[in-house]
């Protein structure tokens, strides 16, 4: 698999725009909340574990293999230990997490849909970033079988 090939580099780059504009959505609608200390309990439990479960998964990847699209790096190695055990994206999830509570912090309708497309965003990136790991590491197809995508025993 070439890497490098700028057919997959764009669609990482669309996929990771769309990301980022549906976060910056979000953060604009529940971050008011979190910051008058108006967001539910739960809402910032979600907020915490989600920062927490990103941080995790940060410190347990090697600086230089982490990529935000989905090709993977060029020599990159496949990471399996910390979050990385049981769950394939702990990043997504984090994301994801995040995003939730900033959709139940904020109160608003538009929340929600937000929610719903950052999922669909990023359930396509790991879509394509597990075909091309899958290429570019044959483990990865047992790592695949033993771990979940987003959610331990759930998903």
């Amino acid at each position: 698999m070439n890497m490098t090939d700028p057919a997959q580099h764009r669609l990482g780059t669309v996929l990771v725009a769309c990301q980022f504009m549906l976060i910056a959505a979000l953060a604009t609608l529940g971050l008011p909340a979190f910051l008058a200390g108006e967001a539910p309990a739960g809402a910032w439990l979600m907020a915490v574990a989600g920062a927490l479960l990103g941080l995790w998964a940060l410190s347990s990847n090697r600086p230089g293999n982490f990529n935000i699209r989905p090709t993977p790096r060029e020599g990159g190695q496949l990471v399996q230990q910390g979050p990385y055990r049981c769950i394939r994206h702990p990043m997504y999830t984090a994301v994801i997490a995040c995003g939730l509570a900033c959709a139940w912090a904020g109160g608003s309708a538009w929340g929600w849909p937000c929610v719903v497309a950052l999922f669909i965003v990023l359930l396509t990136k790991a879509t394509f970033e597990e075909r091309w790991m899958l290429a570019a590491h044959p483990a990865y197809a047992d790592y695949q079988t033993d771990t979940y995508r987003f959610l331990p025993w759930i998903l």
